[in-house]
């Protein structure tokens, strides 16, 4: 399996970051760490209308490397203007990220910043936080119970929001079960790869007020939006179609004036 493959290989590079820098430092450097976003990553996707995370991805296992039409700097000035939240991943082995390239995106960006990561180690929540992260993404089908819940406890203490990402219904009720405010819904089969959109449509209805609803994949056109916009989201993250465009803002802004 795909999943099990990037975790496995997450946790042989987990043993590399901690000998450049050890947990008990990297947790010292998160505890001083301050920063205050405003408004925050969840406040940002909570306000009326709909709300739009940008990403910025270099590859990935169903696309492979990913060739952006515009400079990073370019991209990000184009986010500012436009989007409500950013997403930056900083997985290595398959989506060729790094957590500097969310250091690099902070200083040109005062927008929320959600670390999308295969997140299964407290240092990597350390981490998050010292390299300007307000988010950071929980995947339910690697967690158990216990680490969901623990995860949580730890991402609010250290000042952030937790996304806590879902496929089915099962994984969403254990993501209320730990009373998560922002529950996203994965149209992607990551055991697989598929997507299918209709899984956000299908789950929405589990979903109770009062949380931030967030579908994440498969958005690639102005049908894709509306038929989520009926599904009662409240936000969308867009990965590949913003990364692929000439103008992320300008296909921004329409979507949200749909």
């Amino acid at each position: 399996m795909i999943l099990d493959k990037i975790v496995e290989d997450k946790k042989l590079r987990l043993p590399q970051h901690k000998a450049k820098v050890s947990e008990k430092e990297m947790r010292r450097l998160a505890e001083e760490h301050i920063r205050t976003a405003a408004p925050s990553f969840c406040q940002a996707l909570a306000k009326p209308g709909l709300s739009i995370i940008g990403e910025v991805k270099k590859a990935s296992p169903s696309l492979g490397s990913i060739m952006s039409k515009i400079s990073l700097a370019d991209r990000i000035k184009e986010y500012n203007a436009s989007v409500d939240a950013i997403s930056c991943l900083t997985e290595e082995d398959h989506f060729g990220g790094t957590a500097d390239n969310l250091k690099e995106i902070r200083k040109m960006s005062s927008l929320p910043i959600l670390r999308k990561d295969f997140m299964i180690d407290e240092y990597q929540f350390y981490e998050a936080r010292v390299i300007g992260a307000d988010a950071v993404l929980l995947i339910a089908a690697i967690l158990d119970d216990a680490q969901m819940k623990d995860f949580c406890q730890l991402t609010e203490e250290l000042g952030m929001d937790a996304l806590v990402e879902t496929h089915d219904e099962r994984e969403l009720e254990r993501a209320l079960k730990v009373d998560a405010r922002i529950i996203g819904v994965n149209n992607r089969n990551l055991r697989n790869f598929t997507i299918q959109l209709d899984t956000a449509r299908r789950l929405s209805a589990m979903v109770p007020e009062g949380k931030v609803f967030v579908a994440e994949s498969g958005i690639a056109g102005d049908e894709d939006v509306i038929f989520l916009k009926k599904s009662r989201v409240d936000a969308i993250l867009v990965g590949r179609a913003f990364m692929e465009a000439e103008n992320p803002a300008k296909l921004a802004e329409h979507w949200k004036s749909l």
